[in-house]
């Protein structure tokens, strides 16, 4: 038989806590998402660069973050840097392997969006005197950052989920960190965790709605 009974209520009173784990979520997902954007350009152009090393290392970054879960990238940041004497806070090492992850998902995004972008273009910047350099961050990555827009929405919703695995390395801080906890004290574990799907839910709707608002404001040619 189905004896149990819900108290939204003494869930609902716990909703501020919840909120501010929500904004842990968010600082964390976002700080992610640039540290990951800045890594994957520069792996990218380590990829494309025609130095075997940095290519391979590149290469190695990109296909240990697409091909092994998030959660191993989490845990060799927070027990295997501490095997070596590296002991880092959970919110640090979650940080540290989302963007990880982040760097080489949005690095191979990159890699494609450039082999999208004709060589004339680079050509026709230094036609026009423009340095390799200039060419490329005032012609091609504005055209790169274009085709690859919708592809980071994506990420920045897949990173704000990926927080919820920080609660593996003791983080308690975050959406989901602090409902685990609150549901260890009231045992309202049915009604906590629909309330925080619920916050999830909406916090990549406003994503998946804010991002398309800035693509139509951007990218209106």
């Amino acid at each position: 038989m189905f004896h149990y009974t819900f108290h939204w209520n003494q869930a609902f009173q716990k909703l501020p806590q919840m909120l501010d784990g929500a904004l842990v979520t968010v600082e964390i997902a976002l700080a992610s998402m640039v540290l990951g954007i800045v890594f994957a350009v520069l792996l990218t152009g380590a990829r494309l660069s025609g130095w075997r090393t940095l290519s391979a290392l590149a290469t190695g970054w990109v296909e240990i973050a697409r091909n092994t879960p998030a959660l191993f990238q989490i845990y060799m940041a927070h027990f295997g840097l501490g095997s070596f004497g590296i002991h880092l806070s959970p919110f640090t090492s979650l940080l540290i392997g989302i963007t990880f992850n982040n760097a080489g998902y949005l690095a191979e995004n990159f890699r494609g969006a450039l082999k999208a972008i004709p060589e004339t273009q680079t050509r026709a910047g230094r036609s026009l005197g423009m340095t390799g350099v200039q060419a490329f961050g005032w012609i091609v990555l504005p055209q790169m950052l274009r085709i690859s827009f919708l592809p980071m929405t994506n990420q920045m919703v897949w990173a704000v989920l990926m927080t919820s695995l920080g609660v593996t390395v003791g983080m308690n801080t975050d959406l989901y960190g602090v409902t685990q906890a609150l549901n260890a004290i009231s045992f309202r574990t049915f009604e906590l965790f629909a309330i925080a799907a619920a916050i999830f839910y909406a916090i990549t709707k406003i994503i998946t709605f804010g991002a398309r608002l800035l693509a139509a404001r951007l990218f209106r040619y």
